[in-house]
């Protein structure tokens, strides 16, 4: 009655149909030709490569895992599942999100659990951009995932926290890929004009095209080599062997903005997108930021230098200021470049345009240089801690009047220590919310001295 019940129906595997499936001769692209063959030749990703690290686990002792890989384009996620193709023993299918669907996946999974119940043969399951797949397309992953009938190895560049259903994430390992580093762009550039399946010593690079080449990249390795390549092609049909910084600015047609990340043009460039921030020019401040980014400055240091600025400049006078700026750096963490710029410019116009004062980093800067020259007092008895045993002997807590007996909400009463009582730190300007602000608070400090 029940024979073939629990069979498992024979099911085609799709042909591989993502990153991994295209051009492998001589006219690939450099960045496909120029990748990785070992985990030792990665570039960059040091903190995944740890022995007894998951990644090492996967490709070096060929242990079944289900790996989530999160991080921005270019630092090495479709190179990792290159070389779990390369080196396992197992199946390796590869579907992409792009196109595949709810059925494709059934089909893959039912082929995996056929392989592995008549063979013993077990399956890598390679799924590029998973956040494009719906929540049916990723709950058809699960019964695959949940009985290890398919090691899952799926990459994005959104955080799957948001675009990953919880179920799956709960059953994967998420690895978190970072941006690569200038020197890491560097080492790319570097092997890829010299080694054989890449440029070969056909050309060389002027320093000066390097670091233009290196700040475009903005930590991609991808866009690096897809650059070189380009600028390359660029100097050789015009007959040179060196590729200059106006073969590579042509080739990308990116103009080579001076702009050294270390040096005197990051400094003189963020000073001055401050400085027309806190000015309030925004068409001045919007200039500075595109300079930034086009010349591939890393957007959390801008969104860090928001946050600054956004207490620093503005302060008291638009409290939502610094939640623009916080939103913004958190925003731009999630999303990166291009879109980013979007975010950036939101918050440089909304900070650009907010009143100013800078009331808060005088108040702080006033109090610290007190308590540095040895304004420390001890606390008032009244204010002293009187919760544990033997304190009301001691005086604390004596005397002490709870502002919310009082109808205004304030009481005159002594807080601070004799050495600083009656210092003024915070003095509110006349600028927006601190205009409102300055009022109340001189009331407030009215009422404080009615001892």
């Amino acid at each position: 009655m029940t024979d073939g019940l629990f069979e498992i129906p024979d099911a085609p595997v799709p042909l591989p149909s993502g990153s991994l499936s295209g051009n492998n001769s001589s006219s690939a692209p450099l960045a496909v030709r120029m990748r990785p063959t070992s985990l030792d030749e990665l570039v960059g990703q040091e903190h995944l490569l740890a022995p007894g690290s998951p990644l090492r686990q996967m490709i070096d002792d060929n242990k079944p895992l289900t790996i989530l890989l999160w991080g921005p384009p270019g630092t090495g996620k479709t190179t990792i599942a290159s070389l779990l193709s390369a080196h396992t023993e197992r199946r390796f299918v590869e579907v992409s999100a792009v196109s595949a669907g709810v059925k494709e996946v059934r089909e893959v999974i039912a082929g995996a659990r056929r392989a592995l119940a008549n063979s013993g043969v077990e399956t890598v399951l390679f799924v590029d951009e998973v956040h494009r797949f719906s929540k049916s397309q990723q709950d058809a992953l699960l019964p695959g995932v949940e009985n290890r009938w398919v090691s899952l190895v799926a990459a994005t560049t959104e955080n799957p926290h948001f675009s990953v259903i919880s179920p799956l994430l709960s059953r994967s390992l998420l690895l978190t890929l970072e941006s690569l580093t200038d020197d890491d762009i560097s080492v790319l550039i570097d092997r890829a004009l010299t080694d054989e399946r890449g440029l070969n010593g056909t050309v060389t690079l002027d320093d000066d095209a390097k670091d233009h080449l290196v700040r475009l990249a903005g930590g991609d390795g991808r866009r690096a080599l897809t650059y070189l390549e380009a600028a390359a092609g660029a100097a050789t049909t015009q007959g040179k062997k060196a590729i200059s910084v106006d073969d590579a600015a042509l080739a990308v047609d990116k103009a080579a903005v001076r702009y050294d990340r270390q040096g005197d043009q990051h400094y003189d460039v963020t000073s001055a997108f401050i400085k027309s921030i806190r000015g309030s020019d925004v068409d001045a401040s919007l200039h500075y930021l595109a300079r930034m980014i086009e010349a591939g400055e890393d957007s959390r240091f801008i969104a860090r230098r928001l946050m600054i600025l956004a207490s620093e400049d503005i302060g008291m006078a638009d409290p939502s200021a610094l939640q623009t700026a916080v939103a913004a750096a958190e925003a731009v963490a999630m999303i990166g470049f291009p879109e980013a710029r979007l975010v950036l410019a939101q918050a440089v116009i909304a900070l650009a345009t907010a009143p100013k004062s800078n009331a808060v980093i005088r108040a702080i800067d006033s109090a610290l240089a007190d308590v540095r020259a040895g304004k420390v007092g001890t606390v008032p008895p009244a204010l002293r801690d009187a919760h544990y045993s033997g304190a009301k002997k001691l005086g604390h807590g004596h005397d002490y009047l709870y502002a919310h007996s009082d109808p205004r909400g304030v009481v005159g009463q002594q807080y601070a220590p004799d050495d600083v009582d009656g210092a003024i730190y915070y003095e509110p300007g006349q600028h927006g919310a601190e205009a409102a602000i300055a009022e109340r608070l001189a009331r407030i400090r009215a009422i404080l001295r009615e001892r």
